[in-house]
Formats: structure tokens, sequence, C-alpha cells
């Protein structure tokens, strides 16, 4: 049985408890969360006992689970610099992971784009890019392995891991049991393809479902585009998508998000109604 979560930078950040309040006031019972949240930066210097323990025990208070933790920088960032701290960063995050009581730190693939690590830019898909993601992902795994730690990544049209097929590239070139997938079907659509649903979805699954370590929930209204609507906003064949998940055999959290806190509580709902019976 999955079970259904939201994202924390999407809601009040005033305080941890602020942040968990609104959450758990939610009906939700998982939360991929950045430290931001808590501490103000997603890649904090470091965090002592004292701080970890409080976060852990805010969120057993609210009954919540920790099922991810933000580990996002721009790993194929035009600038080697700015690369190089953001792995710096990654890596205290990977660390902190077990400590918190996740298995789990999601990435970002990232884009040449010097403004936005979500934005398409065309240099995505060079050589080059994908052999800056390898160094990144290997220096990554090297930490994780230490400390047991899932790496997951998202297939995302604005990223160099721009499709389920470049996703299995990577898993396959790296060879790591430490990588999996972030599953998010509002995140596939490549140009034209809407039409195409459910065997685009079906490709997605075919090459990745066993790979899955999160599951996002969001929707989209256009191809060629990372959705950023809330689910049952948009498009997205929920319901299939909810059968392919299910069917994969994945039983982890799925997190909404693309949604205003006022609206979570309804999109929860949808999620339930359109899942298979029983699923979440």
């Amino acid at each position: 049985m999955a079970t259904l979560g939201l994202l924390s930078p999407e809601f009040p950040s005033v305080s941890l408890s602020a942040n968990l309040d609104a959450i758990a006031a939610t009906g939700a019972v998982s939360v991929q969360f950045d430290l931001a949240s808590a501490v103000g930066r997603t890649f904090p210097t470091e965090l002592s006992q004292e701080i970890v323990e409080a976060i852990g025990a805010r969120f057993a208070e609210r009954q919540l689970t920790l099922a991810a933790l933000s580990g996002t920088y721009n790993m194929i960032d035009p600038d080697p610099q700015a690369r190089e701290v953001g792995a710096e960063g990654l890596s205290r995050v990977i660390a902190l992971a077990p400590r918190l009581g996740t298995p789990v730190v999601t990435l970002c693939t990232g884009s040449r784009d010097p403004g936005s690590m979500w934005q398409k830019h065309p240099d995505n898909d060079t050589p080059e890019a994908w052999a800056d993601l390898l160094t990144q992902m290997e220096k990554a795994l090297r930490v994780a392995e230490k400390y047991g730690v899932t790496l997951a990544v998202e297939p995302e049209i604005g990223n160099t891991i721009n499709s389920v097929a470049k996703a299995r590239r990577l898993l396959d070139e790296v060879r790591s049991p430490q990588l999996k997938i972030v599953m998010d079907g509002a995140n596939i659509f490549q140009r034209g393809q809407l039409p195409n649903m459910r065997p685009v979805l079906d490709e997605a699954f075919e090459l990745l479902g066993s790979e899955i370590a999160l599951a996002h929930a969001k929707d989209l209204d256009k191809d060629g585009e990372a959705g950023h609507l809330a689910a049952g906003r948009g498009r997205l064949d929920y319901p299939y998508y909810m059968e392919l998940l299910k069917a994969s055999g994945f039983d982890g959290a799925i997190i909404l998000h693309g949604l205003k806190p006022a609206e979570a509580k309804d999109r929860l709902a949808f999620v339930r109604s359109v899942a298979p019976a029983g699923y979440v």
C-alpha cells in the first residue's frame, strides 16, 4: 500500500512546527522534505544532534513520515565552481539522511541554463553535459554507498535527463543499486505526445517501473513542458497513472505538489478517489 504526501517548501516555513502543522492538517502522512523548511537552507553547513532530534520529534508528534530529503542543485551548471559547491552540499545532505530517518535523497539532473536548473536549454543534450552529469553522479553515489542512501533522479523535460529513455541510459551506465527514479507522469511528455498518453505512460513504466523510489502527483496542460498544475487540474489520465504505479509494485510515498496549501486536502482526496481500491 502506497502513502500520500506533500512537498514541504509549498507550505509555510516561518518555523518547522508551522510547516508540519499545515501539512498534517491536510491528512497527508508523508513529506518530501527540504531542510530549508527547518533551518532556512537546503544544504546547511552542519546540523547539531539537537536539531536532528528536534526534526524527528516534530515529525513523530504529527505522525508524519519523512519520505525523502531534497538534495537538488544544478548537476550540469555551466559554472564548474557552482557544480562543486552543489556537490559538497549534496554530500552533507546524504550524510544527514540516515540521522533524519529517511532512506531517499532526491536530485535534479540540471540544465545548462545559467538562471534555472529546471529550464530547457539546447546544450542539455550535448555529450559534454552528459559527461558532467556522470562526473557529479559518480561523486554523489560514492557518498550514498557509504551511508546506505538511495539517490532518486526524475525524468523532467527541462533537465538533461529529459526523457525516460535517457533515465534508463543513466541507470544502465552508472549501474549502482543506490540510484533510483522519481516517477512523475506529468513531466515526461515530449512535444506532440499527449494524444498518445497511454502508450507514453506505458513506455515510462516499462523502462523504469522496477526502479521507482518515490512518485510525484501533479498535472499538465500542454506537452513539451513539465507539468505545473495540481493533480486532477489538467490532462493527465490519473486513473491510468495510478493503475500503472500499483501494477509496478511501487508501495512508497506519492508526493503531491504544484498546488497551493488551501487546495491540498481536496487534491489528496482526488488522488485517493482515482487510485485502485486499497492502493493508498
